[in-house]
């Protein structure tokens, strides 16, 4: 059983790896367009990885877009080398492009399969032709089900600082530096120092580690955590922030009592009652997981609403149509905020009258991808590199593999249907 406590290096896994064949690591080249800056493992881990595990070699494939060069790795003591074939473990970071996977081989990165989204569906089956062994970051879970690896902190970061730069723009009351030209979080943190910040009404959808990080920038920005019941009722002369949990939002359709296993279960037998904190917010920030079967947060319709106040929203969770309905496309770093008009359902320019302005990037990690990659490596190494070299056919990483031996595996035999309608 696998807790949430950390693992450590110890002389008993390198001592147990002596007597394993040499066994080596690919860090595989980000080929998905526009390319991803992310690493899964930092120069830095990769040497404790190489201390600790005398028989591992790590090969990097050569990388313009990484956030680390190749000097770095090699001074770690990391081989560049495009050829990956000889490796037996292979990371990424985002989808592999089908061209460029190497079959018979173990891969871990985000595949964004496991809600069927279509645009991953051939990709998927490619997986399985080629008798790839997939494990999804997403899927790998503590006991508890609490993720091991995200980068979901820094979305939440980002995400926030996003919303505030737009909404500085939409008032012309501030102006913020673009998270992706700062050098690091540090320097972010720092364009906060001395910035005044007007009253703002801004709502966070959710309490996981993407809900987190956007509060932990909210209180660098000097906004104040207010509770629910006033931010509804009192206005205030400095920024405030409320968080919503799932009970704040949604209710049962048939009446009872709020069940938090019950909603999680049972998604489609709840319903929104979000638009008392419409009337109310200027910012929204949208951190919360989303299940198709789940109500939306509000409709197209309540967007029409004379008393439908939210002006700016930084979709954070960017689910496409989904819980909000106005999400109907992703946006990029470069230009993140496209404006929506409600009266006419179409999109417009940001920051005039009839919008309504949308932050919708998809990769927010992507603008501190140091940072970003330092938090996630760190897990990777206290929890999910142990495991792969120790113990590959542990419950711990079974329930995180998708295909295995050319076929879905149990866990994820609902994704049947999904592979073969491509």
């Amino acid at each position: 059983m696998i807790s949430s406590n950390r693992f450590t290096f110890s002389d008993t896994f390198a001592s147990l790896l002596k007597l394993m064949n040499q066994l080596s690591l690919g860090i595989i080249r980000e080929e998905k367009t526009p390319p991803d800056h992310r690493v899964a493992i930092i120069p830095e881990h990769c040497a404790k990885l190489l201390s600790s595990y005398p028989n591992l070699s790590i090969y990097v494939q050569p990388s313009s877009a990484r956030c680390f060069s190749e000097n770095e790795y090699k001074q770690a003591g990391c081989i560049i080398s495009e050829d990956l074939q000889n490796c037996d473990i292979l990371l990424g970071v985002k989808e592999v492009p089908k061209s460029a996977l190497i079959p018979n081989k173990k891969y871990l990165f985000f595949s964004h399969t496991i809600k069927k989204q279509p645009h991953n569906q051939s990709l998927l089956k490619r997986i399985l032709e080629l008798n790839i062994e997939l494990i999804d970051y997403e899927t790998i879970v503590f006991d508890n089900k609490k993720r091991v690896v995200a980068f979901g902190h820094f979305a939440g970061i980002v995400g926030a600082h996003n919303g505030l730069l737009a909404w500085g723009k939409r008032t012309s009351t501030f102006t913020l530096k673009p998270a992706h030209l700062c050098e690091d979080y540090a320097e972010m943190r720092s364009l906060y120092t001395g910035l005044t910040i007007p009253p703002i009404k801004i709502a966070v959808t959710g309490t996981g580690r993407v809900g987190a990080g956007a509060t932990e920038l909210l209180d660098v920005a000097g906004c104040k955590l207010v509770p629910v019941f006033e931010f509804l009722q009192k206005e205030f002369d400095y920024p405030v922030y409320c968080v919503l949990r799932s009970q704040d939002m949604f209710k049962r359709k048939d009446g009872k009592d709020w069940d938090t296993n019950h909603f999680h279960n049972n998604p489609s037998e709840y319903e929104s009652k979000f638009l008392k904190y419409s009337k109310v917010t200027d910012l929204l920030i949208n951190t919360i997981y989303w299940n198709p079967s789940s109500p939306r947060l509000f409709e197209l319709d309540d967007m029409k609403r004379t008393d439908f106040n939210i002006k700016s929203i930084a979709d954070i969770s960017c689910d496409i149509d989904g819980s909000v309905p106005a999400t109907f496309k992703s946006t990029t770093i470069a230009d993140p905020v496209f404006g929506y008009n409600p009266k006419s359902g179409v999109e417009c320019n940001p920051y005039t009258e009839e919008s309504i302005d949308i932050m919708a990037v998809d990769n927010l990690p992507c603008e501190m991808p140091k940072d970003a990659s330092h938090e996630f490596s760190h897990n990777m190494i206290s929890y999910v590199m142990p495991q792969l070299f120790e113990t590959p056919n542990s419950a711990f990483l079974q329930r995180a593999t998708i295909a295995k031996n050319g076929i879905l595996t149990n866990y994820f035999s609902y994704l049947t249907d999904y592979v073969e309608g491509v």
